[in-house]
């Protein structure tokens, strides 16, 4: 053999004997670590299941979620609802806030014992369901039903309908259920919600989201990749099934959705089903933006003017008798919703029942607790955005010309405006954490808390916090002044760390006198409650990052009443 060959055969035997001593050594020691590459392997494959929130647990079933609509959804096309044997169809869903057509109507069933019979000369048939109700309201299958300012926003030409009063406010039906972590709006930067497309509860996201400063990303499916910048959405078929989703991935210990937007009762079972794991973060109970309004089929709302101003007034009726004194129909509105007692006059406790300066002020927009029409339905249009691809006015679907002919009349003499916040929970506003927070850029002078009243974008922008306040009773600000740190390096070089402290001192000083000058000018401007605004100064301490622009702020913190 060559010395080439013992050399290959040497290396063989070593290769063997290497081998069949790391095959003992396995036998020899079962549980030890596995190689460093087998490690790395098995971390990459754990970190990207923790990532889709899928670590273990089932994934989210693509099967619970529903295609989103990318534009206003279609109608088919209108037609004039005919009346007949007298007799209104009008189709409402399961709320307490339609209680008092119900009462005005004696019941569900059409009646001559009616107010609307006895008053007016008509009866009213309504109907009890839950399906969207829109496509027989506009081909004229139904005279009337109800829904929210926002829904009409949401369908851009093809609602042919006319809005003649507002039923009233939901305070407290309509919330957000999150994880408990999640303690203010914000903190859904980047994380996925579930809730139903085009409904007061998208509409509700979107709204906080707005103020919040955040956008907002539709996904289509389960498996797309949220945006890290803005607030994910998912659609089921309603929004019960939204509540029903979120309360499977928490029990499952699935980490994919951080929360859902719904209504009551779903809110409330999400909560007390999640064992600790999920909370309400907030809900329109002092938050008036979720307007109900009767909906009428445009031409029958036109040839007949005198039944639609029947309707008005019934509405307004039967809202004044379970607004002034809901005891003796306690019995009658719980029949007709299936609820015993208790539930009744809990569900009643989620509403406020619009009356007649209430309406006027509604429509006209002179309303200071809570959102206005044209006010609601441009902030739908503004949060549905690109959505929204055939927009139209407020005033296309407005008809308060029955209101303001019953006010003429004297009618409902001595109703005054009474919309207060609802506490449900003691301490002040401040002492919780906000709903949320944005930040704001006014254009002040050079070195100076004097802001220059000539732009527009600084009045927008007052009238932005303005807004906040109206739409939540009860709620309050906080002004947290800052100013850019650019120049902390210079300061060093110039002086050292106690001038770096000495110009501290006076941008502190600088940020709270602009945060001070924004009270000032909502209160005197805009006639805002002073002791619904507070003021404090950061000076450079809480930059928002690396522009000088951005750090020239003053932080809005808004707290609604809980």
């Amino acid at each position: 053999m060559t010395g080439r060959g013992k050399f290959v055969l040497t290396l063989l035997i070593l290769a063997i004997a290497g081998l069949g001593a790391y095959k003992w050594l396995n036998k020899a020691q079962p549980n030890a670590a596995p190689s460093t590459a087998t490690s790395s392997a098995s971390a990459s494959n754990s970190g990207s299941s923790a990532a889709n929130g899928t670590a273990g647990k089932a994934a989210l079933d693509p099967a619970d979620f529903i295609e989103p609509l990318t534009t206003c959804p279609l109608l088919p096309p209108a037609g004039t609802y005919i009346a007949k044997d007298n007799t209104l169809d009008l189709e409402l869903s399961e709320y307490a806030g339609y209680a008092g057509i119900v009462v005005a109507n004696g019941g569900l069933d059409p009646s001559e014992n009616s107010y609307f019979f006895r008053k007016h000369g008509f009866k009213v048939r309504i109907k009890l369901s839950e399906e969207e109700s829109w496509p027989a309201l506009n081909t004229g299958r139904l005279a009337a039903s109800a829904t929210t300012v926002d829904v009409l926003a949401a369908h851009c030409r093809n609602f042919q309908v006319t809005a003649p009063v507002q039923i009233g406010f939901s305070r407290g039906a309509d919330g957000l259920v999150v994880r408990k972590e999640i303690r203010r709006i914000n903190d859904l930067k980047g994380r996925t919600l579930v809730t139903a497309q085009f409904t007061e509860a998208d509409f509700f996201l979107r709204y906080l989201t707005q103020e919040a400063g955040l956008g907002v990303n539709v996904l289509s499916s389960p498996s797309d990749r949220p945006a890290p910048d803005k607030v994910n959405l998912l659609f089921a078929a309603d929004a019960f099934a939204a509540g029903d989703i979120f309360l499977k991935e928490l029990q499952s210990g699935g980490t994919r959705l951080a929360g859902c937007v719904t209504w009551a009762p779903k809110t409330t079972e999400v909560v007390e089903a999640s064992n600790g794991a999920a909370t309400q973060l907030t809900t329109n109970k002092n938050l008036l933006i979720i307007a109900d309004i009767l909906v009428v089929n445009k031409g029958f709302a036109t040839a007949n003017p005198a039944q639609v101003a029947g309707l008005v007034d019934g509405i307004l009726e039967g809202n004044r008798l379970v607004r002034d004194n809901p005891a003796p129909h306690l019995d009658l509105i719980g029949k007709t919703f299936k609820w015993d007692k208790a539930q009744t006059q809990a569900e009643l406790a989620k509403v406020h029942f619009s009356n007649l300066p209430e309406n006027l002020a509604f429509y006209s927009g002179a309303i200071d607790a809570a959102g206005s029409f044209s006010g609601i339905y441009s902030s739908a249009i503004l949060a549905y955005g690109s959505l929204i691809d055939k927009p139209v006015d407020a005033e296309r679907y407005m008809a308060p010309q029955h209101l303001e002919a019953l006010k003429t009349a004297g009618a409902f003499a001595g109703q005054q405006i009474t919309l207060a916040p609802i506490r449900s929970t003691a301490g002040g506003a401040l002492e919780r954490d906000p709903l949320l927070s944005k930040d704001i850029r006014f254009l002040f002078e050079p070195n100076s808390f004097k802001l220059d009243l000539t732009s527009q974008d600084n009045l927008t922008n007052l009238d932005s916090i303005r807004r906040l306040l109206q739409v939540s009773p009860g709620s309050t600000i906080l002004l947290r002044g800052h100013v850019d740190n650019a120049l902390v390096d210079k300061f060093r070089e110039q002086g050292g760390d106690a001038f770096v402290r000495q110009m501290a001192l006076k941008s502190m000083e600088l940020s709270k006198n602009r945060a001070g000058e924004i009270r000032r000018l909502l209160i005197e401007r805009l006639k805002v409650e002073p002791t619904r605004l507070e003021t404090v100064g950061r000076g450079w301490e809480e930059p928002a990052g690396p522009d000088p622009e951005k750090n020239r702020r003053v932080e809005v913190q808004w707290f609604t009443v809980e």
